[in-house]
């Protein structure tokens, strides 16, 4: 187990970055098609081909996802992540055409200091392309791909990942791009609201404070009375090795959004567009109600703990008025 998504086989991860524009993209990819849902959360999501995971919709398994920086122009990253798969031979079937299922979601990071003066065409599609051509079983976290520009309320933002087996053997792990309205630590840290859900010290292991102060529980949101949705999102990402239909896809990203619960205060606002996808590789057989509830309790904690990583892991961006680093203030 390397606490990442890839802990789920036939999974893989790849990165692409510019560091000049301070964003990115992330290509999660599966060797065979996945059955797949969503569960949308926040009130500003921005998403790319959601309607296909509704459960009572036709195709029911997904090449890949394509997770972008760049707002509504981030989109264009599922573009370029179906143009690596076609060379693949890789899609969906109507007769002699292939069509590769690529979903989608983005953050706003277009305020983030970066150079987004990119002429006439963003460069997501091309960023996507590289990203699912540089996917692998290991990955790096923190600013890199989709998470390099990412921010929360008071430190950077970033990507995480982690992973976990249920007590009857089903591998779980999920991973995120956390650029929320909120905030992933108490106050002004070092603590994580994910606390208790660490494992092995994998985000600094400070625990939480031994009491709570007024100030700690007040309201931290980036931007303050003039945050907009348009700024804040984080999208995510849960993958099992289970045999899940759609329905029970949906029901597992439902379950999991606990996770962005435990791990961002406030969150699920009018501000944030949360978003959890959830994919099943259907390798093992799973009793579908006492084993899907431990799946899903387990996912919304690996989901938590991926959250708080991503900010764990992050650097900041090198441009005046970037917000810090936490290891920038704490150290590991």
């Amino acid at each position: 187990m390397k606490n990442l998504l890839t802990d789920v086989k036939g999974v893989r991860v790849g990165h692409a970055d510019d560091p000049k524009l301070a964003s990115g993209v992330t290509t999660i990819l599966f060797d065979a098609p996945a059955v797949a849902a969503i569960d949308i959360r926040g009130g500003g999501p921005g998403v790319r081909d959601d309607a296909v995971l509704d459960p009572v919709n036709t195709v029911e398994r997904i090449d890949a996802l394509a997770l972008s920086g760049g707002s509504a122009f981030g989109l264009d990253a599922g573009g370029g992540v179906q143009a690596w798969l076609v060379e693949q031979g890789r899609g969906f079937a109507v007769r002699d055409a292939l069509i590769p299922i690529v979903p989608g979601a983005i953050i706003f990071d277009l305020l983030n200091g970066g150079d987004k003066a990119w002429g006439r065409f963003a460069p997501y599609r091309d960023l996507g392309y590289a990203a699912a051509a540089a996917a692998d079983t290991d990955f790096k976290l923190g600013s890199v791909g989709a998470g390099l520009g990412a921010t929360t309320a008071n430190f950077q933002g970033g990507l995480g990942s982690a992973s976990a087996v249920t007590a009857s053997g089903i591998t779980v792990a999920a991973l995120a791009v956390v650029n929320a309205v909120g905030s992933v630590t108490v106050g002004d840290g070092p603590w994580f609201w994910a606390a208790p859900f660490e494992m092995n010290g994998e985000f600094g292991g400070r625990g939480l404070p031994t009491s709570f102060t007024p100030d700690m529980l007040a309201m931290r949101i980036k931007g303050g009375p003039a945050a907009t949705a348009a700024e804040n999102t984080t999208v995510s990402v849960v993958v099992t090795d289970a045999i899940l239909t759609k329905s029970q896809a949906k029901r597992l990203a439902m379950m999991a959004q606990t996770g962005m619960a435990r791990a961002i205060y406030p969150v699920h606002l009018p501000l944030d567009g949360d978003v959890v996808f959830a994919a099943a590789t259907c390798e093992k057989p799973i009793e579908p109600l006492v084993e899907l509830s431990a799946l899903g309790m387990t996912a919304a904690n690996v989901l938590a703990r991926a959250i708080a990583r991503g900010v764990h892991h992050a650097t900041a961006l090198p441009f005046a008025g970037a917000l810090p680093a936490w290891q920038d203030r704490f150290g590991r």
